[in-house]
């Protein structure tokens, strides 16, 4: 999943990923009365469209849902401030704007107050609390959420520039919350030793939109001219994509072509490899991926194997299946549990094996049976199912603490029931 952008400098121009899908109605919940939900995270709206994008833009088919970012520093001196921005089925984003200078306890109380005036105002008094960083508590701990839900994506302690204090916040945000949701089954096996009521919701699909470019979809400008067989990446262009190993491919491969779709976030663009059948197309829209995809002949997941990557769950990876493009991936565990051991996907240590692969990739455009088996599994997850599992799961921890007499064996669902 990708990594957000300085919490000082929220994206803008450089990444225009995040435009919205065409969402389908959802079935409505057991309970029409939906509490409004409050989210608050590391990640700007409009960055790249992913997990929290997908589920919340779910949620607000049902109520009100705010999406507070990090607050915005200003070089010079402004009057503190909420900018609200309108979003689809009318989310809201709610940015603190803040002058130069304050320090992080001031900061904090000073985005606490504006919060707590935005509330008022909008009559915001029956909540949910959403979070994606613990870092969060500092300027919302004062708040009174009806339930508390950490969906904890990543491992973001282990993440390059991750605040010292992370760790030391995420405990706190264990004790105060009701729920957890993790982003794959590896983290799942971490945090649920720290709560008690945790549970794991993997990378799921938008099977539809990606889909698309199993259909003829008219070739993207950037990538017509660029020759076959072409070998594709997308994602954030992080500390988590392996620059050695795309580099050892292009240069003992120089007839595949690698293309490359992301923005650069955390590392010099200096240090990425630059052979003349790597191309780097930047980032790109949410709504354009299939078209790139179509074009491709293998999708990779050129992942590192280092702390950054020990609890990823790649949402890329169901989204290529569904594109029908082959795949080739480094050993991530949640990938190789389940597409590498059910033989969706072919997995490789190191620069050698991951030619082998892509030479078999290359030649499994025609198997019935990997495509039948493939579809078979995507038959099984997707993002409106997710949200439902969570939705169930919200509600009736909601009845346990308004109802404390109702019987919790009633309410309990394992992960085996739900995955």
């Amino acid at each position: 999943m990708p990594s957000p952008p300085s919490a000082k400098e929220p994206a803008r121009d450089t990444v225009a990923a995040a435009s919205v899908p065409v969402l389908h109605p959802l079935p409505a919940t057991n309970d029409t009365t939906v509490p409004d939900l409050v989210c608050f995270a590391h990640l700007h709206w409009d960055f790249v469209w992913q997990r929290p994008q997908h589920l919340l833009s779910r949620f607000a088919q049902q109520g009100r849902v705010f999406y507070v970012e990090d607050a915005f520093v200003h070089p010079d001196q402004v009057e503190p401030h909420l900018e609200i921005k309108d979003r689809q089925n009318g989310l809201k984003v709610v940015v603190a704007h803040l002058p130069h200078g304050l320090d992080e306890a001031h900061s904090n109380q000073v985005q606490y107050e504006l919060l707590a005036r935005f509330f008022g105002e909008n009559s915001i008094e029956n909540y949910i609390f959403w979070y994606y960083t613990p870092m969060a508590l500092d300027k919302s701990r004062q708040f009174k959420p009806l339930l508390t839900v950490y969906d904890c994506m990543d491992e973001l302690a282990a993440f390059k520039f991750a605040p010292p204090t992370l760790r030391e916040r995420e405990q706190e945000l264990f004790g105060k919350a009701d729920l957890v949701f993790t982003g794959g089954h590896t983290l799942y096996e971490a945090k649920s030793q720290q709560h008690r009521d945790a549970h794991p919701f993997p990378s799921s699909i938008d099977k539809d939109h990606f889909g698309q470019a199993r259909q003829e979809m008219l070739e993207p400008a950037d990538q017509a001219g660029i020759a076959h067989p072409r070998v594709g990446f997308f994602g954030v262009v992080d500390e988590r994509l392996d620059i050695e190993l795309l580099g050892a491919l292009a240069e003992a491969h120089p007839e595949w072509q690698f293309v490359i779709i992301g923005p650069v976030v955390k590392i010099d663009p200096a240090s990425l490899p630059r052979t003349a059948n790597i191309h780097y197309l930047g980032g790109k829209d949410y709504q354009e991926l299939p078209a790139y995809l179509r074009g491709w002949d293998v999708a990779t997941l050129l992942f590192a194997d280092n702390e950054s990557t020990k609890f990823i769950s790649p949402t890329k990876t169901p989204e290529y299946l569904a594109a029908g493009r082959p795949v080739v991936s480094t050993p991530i565990r949640d990938v190789v549990r389940p597409y590498g051991d059910l033989n969706l996907v072919h997995i490789a240590s190191t620069a050698d094996e991951f030619a082998q692969g892509i030479e078999k990739a290359l030649q499994q455009h025609q198997d019935a049976d990997w495509r039948q088996r493939t579809d078979e599994y995507l038959g099984t997850i997707s993002w409106d199912l997710t949200w439902q599992q969570m939705v169930k799961l919200m509600q009736d921890r909601i009845e346990r603490k308004t109802n404390p007499t109702s019987e919790d064996s009633a309410a309990t669902t394992t992960p085996d029931e739900r995955i």
